[in-house]
């Protein structure tokens, strides 16, 4: 790890990182907390549609009134300040901004300013997740093509499950599973976003609820960001869904070597090099102690008796047998560790984690009964949750996309837990965003088919 000497280097030869943001909510807010103290770092703009949000949240993470907003992009680029602004396309076309970071959370727009990015011949490092999940394998592949780097977001839980598996992959080892915790139980696939803070606050203290969007942290809850994550995990690491997607088994951070490995070895998992997030709290709904709500995993195998001998006299995390062990991070902190993408794109050339195939979709599946001729609102919504599908799966029966199940008109209707299909609503094929998940679908699903 250089990153830091890379950063101070850049520091003293007076050419720090330049960024541009784009997107002043609460993961925005978090990094641009710790981007004014990094050394070697600059964020030149950032764009919001609402600029008087983007001024209050710069003052909220700590900012000085005199270091943003100094009349223009060239001026703040000359100066030192950060300069706010509705037009996130021109922090993209300014030469001078080295990252442009995406974060707004909505996937046709996120494709839509990571395509512009790629084209300005800027690294992109994607917060939105959602995009990345649409038709993060083609922009990844067109970004490859450009010469320039679009990453996952570190402190972000799918980047961070990307390095575990690297790390276990590194040392040798085989991976069996790889995700996350969360608090998880069946009846939240109904959570809408009136009913949310009932789940939220029992683990999650936001006292600041204005600064959140309840709709997008409803995501979390209902299921939907687990499935999600997920799959940007299965598509940048190379592992798969399983076949009825996620289980959430309960379990403690102590037993995630016995719970997330397969069942013909004692575990809840369908085979072994898949991903799979553990819940912390059980059937019930009663609170697990030592639970990996906040935190990622790995689960590996030691293929050796003295790896395994080794497990135990280093005090690893081993299940019953002694042939499979986890390492666990107990907490993420989102846009807190996001500078790590950054310095890593700009100064590596490399990201934190990034599509390489379309090996996991995300399904929209109805939380109730719906009705033909009503209007889909999208992620974690009042309509939908999304659900982790095999890709191959998702291609074969036309499973409409989650990322696509917005102000979209249902043709029929739909029963409670019942995938919808891109039949089963009103599509403009010529909408941007459905013309490159329509590209993304004809370069990777034929590839992903092949491979299987």
């Amino acid at each position: 790890m250089n990153l830091y000497a890379k950063l101070v280097e850049r520091e003293a030869a007076g050419r720090p990182v330049t960024v541009g943001l784009i997107g002043a909510g609460k993961f925005g807010t978090m990094f641009l907390s710790q981007a004014r103290l990094t050394r070697g770092m600059h964020v030149v703009g950032v764009a919001d549609l609402d600029v008087a949000r983007g001024r209050s949240q710069l003052k909220t993470a700590g900012w000085p009134d005199a270091q943003y907003d100094s009349g223009s992009l060239a001026d703040a680029f000359t100066s030192g300040r950060t300069h706010v602004t509705s037009d996130a396309n021109a922090l993209i076309a300014l030469p001078e901004i080295d990252v442009i970071v995406e974060a707004t959370g909505d996937p046709k727009t996120g494709i839509r300013f990571a395509l512009a990015a790629i084209a300005a011949k800027k690294h992109i490092v994607m917060v939105n997740v959602e995009a990345d999940v649409l038709a993060g394998p083609l922009l990844a592949s067109k970004a490859r093509a450009a010469g320039v780097v679009y990453s996952l977001a570190w402190g972000d839980q799918p980047a961070l499950i990307c390095e575990h598996v690297d790390w276990a992959r590194a040392c040798g080892f085989k991976v069996i599973s790889a995700g996350k915790g969360t608090r998880y139980h069946p009846t939240y696939h109904r959570s809408t976003p009136d009913t949310v803070w009932e789940i939220l606050d029992k683990y999650l203290r936001i006292d600041d609820r204005k600064s959140i969007n309840p709709k997008m942290f409803n995501s979390f809850i209902d299921g939907t960001k687990s499935g999600i994550e997920m799959s940007a995990v299965c598509n940048a690491t190379g592992l798969v869904p399983q076949t009825n997607g996620l289980s959430f088994p309960p379990a403690s951070r102590f037993d995630l070597a016995d719970v997330c490995k397969p069942k013909s070895d004692g575990g809840t998992l369908e085979k072994a090099g898949v991903t799979e997030v553990v819940s912390s709290v059980d059937r019930e709904e009663r609170d697990i102690p030592y639970n990996l709500a906040m935190g990622t995993y790995v689960v590996f195998e030691g293929e050796t008796d003295y790896a395994r001998r080794c497990f135990r006299e280093y005090h690893l995390l081993p299940d019953r047998s002694g042939r499979f062990a986890a390492l666990y991070r107990p907490v993420h902190m989102i846009g807190l560790e996001l500078g790590i993408s950054i310095a890593s794109a700009a100064l590596r050339g490399e990201p934190t984690g990034a599509p390489v195939a379309f090996n996991s979709d995300v399904a929209a599946t109805a939380k109730r009964a719906l009705k033909a001729g009503e209007m889909l609102d999208g992620e974690g919504g009042f309509c939908v949750w999304g659900k982790q599908q095999p890709a191959d799966v998702s291609l074969a029966r036309g499973y409409l996309p989650l990322g696509l199940a917005h102000q979209v008109k249902l043709t029929r209707d739909i029963a409670e837990g019942e995938c919808l299909t891109w039949s089963d609503v009103e599509i403009d094929e010529t909408d941007f965003a459905v013309k490159v998940r329509r590209e993304m679908e004809a370069a990777f699903g034929r590839r992903n088919a092949g491979a299987g």
